[in-house]
Parts: structure tokens; sequence; C-alpha cells
């Protein structure tokens, strides 16, 4: 056993004490968000009522308050006045208001008001937690530091989504998972309050709020990343919010051409999230040896073939678990490599001084991706069979534009390194 502990400890990255607490801290409040995260679209659409439409731009809506968030979140990251601790603290809290909305929603105007308290809350997070990140880390470490730490939300979201899955089969009692979520930000604000010094050196970050957003949106190597990040991003918000509602709708599974079950449709997700975690930290080891861009054109190609394994699982005549359960594993693997180098990427470009900034940026597009999926997404959704199978062959083909983004993005960034 002490052999086995040796070998653990020397293979994993020799990272300071704080980004391990970070870990610890966002494990737990992922457990909070893979309760609700694949369950709300199908427990708002089936039990509370709401067509699948305006769930789609409930849920995206949290993205537009998220990108006020993000802005926020980045500038007081880069505050000496506030710094990442302060920002981390007032997501948490933001975050378990919005649960209290969400608990006790029955029309869409208090779920409304429930995704855009959570989308301030989780645009506030972002860019301060990997500011820590990134202030706490070395170069050479920061692509395994933030696969670690995208490796504590994935597994928290996998205990989430399995515990979930688990509390819904017994009780059917959707609403707690919005509580358990709620208790899940309290116990993260706790950790950072007790255990999170401030990592932001008053020498180097900006004393003017905002100034720096001028900077880094005259960043042109960032813009271009921006600009294939939101496709990323995008992908990643139809994982979350149309993939569940296509499963349960449209895979004919059964006689009467209903889709899997609520339980088959919670192992699935666990599945993918379970993949994602086991091999965050080798893909990330494996893929320092390439760019940051060659990682990220990596991921693209392996969104484009998930896709289509999607797609078939709805349109082949039989085993449409196994088709599900190997477009789910590609996807996973794609967010594994996607994850780490984005985040190291942008870190890459930013002066130290604006890492907040930069990182808010990063954030913002996932803002944008997670409006455009789940609106998107939700209106395919309520389309016509046809047309809901389509939508994912058209997700793969776009991964084209991706990649033809990401090309010129690597030649950009030669042409700055070489001058």
């Amino acid at each position: 056993m002490n052999s086995f502990r040796q070998k653990l400890l020397a293979w994993l990255p020799q990272l300071d004490h704080r980004v391990w607490i970070l870990i610890a801290g966002r494990l737990l409040s992922q457990i909070g968000n893979g309760f609700t995260l694949f369950y709300a679209p199908i427990f708002f659409v089936n039990q509370v009522g709401l067509s699948a439409t305006i769930v789609g731009i409930g849920i995206g809506s949290g993205s537009i308050s998220g990108v006020l968030g993000r802005i926020l979140g980045g500038s007081f990251a880069d505050s000496p006045s506030w710094g990442r601790r302060k920002t981390l603290l007032l997501s948490a809290a933001v975050s378990a208001l919005a649960d209290i909305f969400l608990t006790l929603t029955y029309d869409f105007p208090t779920f409304l008001i429930g995704n855009l308290l959570m989308g301030l809350g989780i645009g506030l997070y972002w860019p301060a937690t990997e500011a820590v990140v990134a202030d706490l880390t070395s170069v050479d470490q920061r692509n395994e530091a933030f696969a670690l730490t995208r490796l504590g939300d994935t597994v928290g979201l996998g205990l989430g989504v399995v515990l979930g899955g688990a509390l819904i089969a017994l009780t059917g009692a959707y609403r707690s998972l919005f509580v358990i979520d709620g208790i899940s930000f309290l116990v993260f604000f706790g950790v950072v309050y007790w255990a999170i010094a401030e990592t932001v050196d008053t020498e180097q970050v900006n004393r003017s709020l905002f100034k720096g957003w001028a900077v880094a949106l005259r960043d042109r190597t960032l813009l271009i990343f921006a600009l294939v990040n939101i496709l990323f991003t995008t992908y990643l918000a139809q994982i979350n919010s149309a993939m569940p509602l296509y499963f349960t709708n449209f895979v004919p599974v059964r006689s009467d051409a209903s889709g899997f079950s609520t339980s088959t449709i919670s192992t699935l997700f666990s599945w993918h999230i379970i993949l994602a975690a086991l091999t965050q930290l080798p893909i990330a080891r494996y893929l320092n040896r390439f760019s940051r861009v060659q990682a990220l054109t990596c991921s693209a190609l392996l969104w484009g073939i998930g896709f289509l394994l999607i797609g078939i699982t709805g349109t082949a005549s039989t085993a449409h678990l196994i088709w599900a359960i190997l477009g789910l594993s590609v996807m996973a693997i794609a967010t594994a490599a996607y994850n780490p180098s984005a985040s190291a990427l942008v870190v890459d470009l930013a002066p130290e001084s604006l890492r907040g900034v930069y990182l808010s940026i990063n954030s913002l597009c996932w803002a944008v991706g997670y409006f455009i999926g789940p609106t998107v997404g939700g209106w395919a959704m309520d389309q016509t069979r046809s047309i809901a199978q389509t939508f994912w062959i058209v997700s793969a083909l776009s991964v084209l534009l991706g990649i033809a983004i990401l090309l010129y993005l690597g030649k950009v960034i030669r042409h700055l390194d070489d001058g």
C-alpha cells in the first residue's frame, strides 16, 4: 500500500498545496452541479410543463448574466482591493441564492431569475479560479495543473450525476437536487474562506478596475482564439442541454419510439464524466509534447467524430446504446484535450498584470457558447425527428470551421514568436 501511494505521489505533478485545496473545493461544489445539470431540462420540460424551447432560452439566459459576471469577475480578480479570494466568495454566495429560486420554480419568470443569478455566479467564478491556478504554477506546470483542477470538476460532476440519478430513481424528488446544489456552494464558500489565501500580486495588478480590457480587446491573437473557443463551448453546452432531451425523446429504443429511460441516461452521462476524469491528466501530460494550438486541433477532430456517432444513435435500427456510449466516449476525450489546453494558451498570451481580464475573455466565450448551445439545441429538440437528428450532423460539419480558425491562429502565433 505504501509503495502504491509513493508511486502515485511521484506520478502526480508537484503543485502548491493551495492548488490541491482549490481542487478539493471545486470537487465538492461540482457534486451539487452534477445533481442538477443533466436533469434540469428533463424536469422543467416533462414535470413543470415548460416547453423545450422556453427551457433552452431560460438556461441560455444564464449566459447573458454570465457576461456581466465574467466582466466583473476578471476586473475584480485583477483589482488589489478585491482580488481572487473575495471574487470567489461572492461567486459562491450568488450561486447559492440562485438555487433558492430554482427550488421554488413553478413558472418561467422564477425559472428565469434563478438562471440569471446562476449565470452571474458562474461568471464571477471562472476568471478568479483560473487566475489562482496561474498565480501558483509555472509555465511547465500549467497544462497539468489546469487538467487537475478540471479533474476536480469532472469527478465532482460525475458523483453528482450518479447520486442525483439514484435520488430521482428512489424518490422522484427533483426539487431536492437544487437544495443540495445550494448547500454545495455554501461548502465551497467555506473552503475558500478558511483555506485559500489571496494570491494576487499587488505590485503587478492594474489599479484601474477596467483599464485592462482596452489592452485585451486589442490583442488580435486573443480575439482569434475567442472565435474558435466559442465553438468549443457551444459543443460542451450541447452535451448538457440538448443531448439529454435527444436521448429521451428521439432515440427509438422502444416499440413506441420513445428513448432511453432516466436511469439509462444517468448511466450514460456518468460514464462520459468518469472517462473524462480518468483521461484528463494522462491526455494533458501527453499533449505537453505538442503546441497548445495542435492540442486544440486534436480536440476539434474528436468533437466532429463524436457528433457523427450521436447522430447515428438516433438513426440506427439497432444497438442504440452502443452508439451512444461510443459518441459520449469520444466526446469525453475531446473535452479532456480541450479544457487545459485552452486555459493554458490564454495564460501564455496574457501579461501577468492582466491574467484575470484575459481569463475573463476566455470565460466569456463560455457564456456565449452556453447561450447559443441551449437555445439552438432546445429549438432543434422541439422540431421533428428528422430535424433533431440532422442537428448532430450539422454540429459535426461545424468542426471544419473550427479547424480552419485554429490553423490560422497557429500561423499568427508562429509569426509573433519569430518576430
